[in-house]
């Protein structure tokens, strides 16, 4: 991890464009600005470990970054890929625990991070920023509730169907450190990597994908979908 000089404009602007501070005055997001610093980290950097104390809320500036659990023999299960504008680390900063899962960067990424206190003196003193903060922490249960519903309904088969059919194609056919890989798949769908390149063979046998040097090219969508009912 190495600091990176930022200017007071800069972390204005990025404040001002995250989806819990939207439409606060300009005075609190200055205030909140001179708490805030921009942070650099590699590629498969660890950035937060669970069960340790978090030191504020993230906002991805750049690059993509995965929320993780492992297994006591080393498994890993994926429970989101962020990228871009989105937040996390809010149960730390909200509930003053430690952090409840793992965070590490999946390619090089920078990011913006506002100091824990600083974060939960403006939340006391600005309902706006509370009510937001609500819709996406309920949003994020809602998440939670669908991966449960994914583990313990549907087949590994179904469940990289439905991954396969809303991730971007830019992410699927990449190549290179943003190449997603059949052990990042498998961690995404809760199994290992083994399971995955059959269920990747099941599609494709069925016309579904194409899988070509490590990309895969969704060909038909519909089917897909159908996966689900299976």
């Amino acid at each position: 991890m190495r600091r990176l000089p930022s200017t007071q404009e800069s972390r204005i602007q990025a404040l001002r464009e995250n989806r819990y501070l939207k439409g606060l005055d300009s005075e609190v997001l200055e205030t909140l600005a001179k708490q805030t610093r921009l942070l650099s980290y590699a590629k498969e950097e660890n950035i937060i470990h669970e069960d340790q104390p978090g030191p504020g809320l993230f906002i991805v500036e750049t690059g993509r970054v995965k929320i993780y659990k492992k297994s006591p023999a080393g498994r890993e299960m994926i429970i989101n890929v962020l990228e871009e504008g989105d937040s996390f680390n809010e149960v730390p900063v909200f509930d003053q625990g430690d952090n409840p899962a793992n965070v590490a960067a999946v390619i090089e990424t920078r990011l913006w991070l506002i100091d824990a206190e600083a974060l939960r003196g403006v939340i006391a003193e600005h309902p706006l920023a509370a009510q937001q903060i609500i819709v996406n922490l309920s949003q994020n249960l809602r998440m939670l509730v669908n991966k449960v519903e994914d583990l313990s309904f549907y087949t590994v088969t179904a469940r990289l169907a439905r991954l396969l059919r809303d991730l971007p194609e830019s992410q699927l056919a990449a190549s290179g450190p943003a190449r997603l890989t059949q052990d990042d798949l498998a961690a995404r769908v809760g199994t290992v990597r083994e399971v995955v390149a059959r269920s990747l063979k099941e599609l494709e046998n069925c016309g579904a994908i194409e899988v070509q040097r490590g990309k895969i090219k969704v060909l038909d969508r519909e089917k897909l979908d159908d996966w689900e009912c299976n």
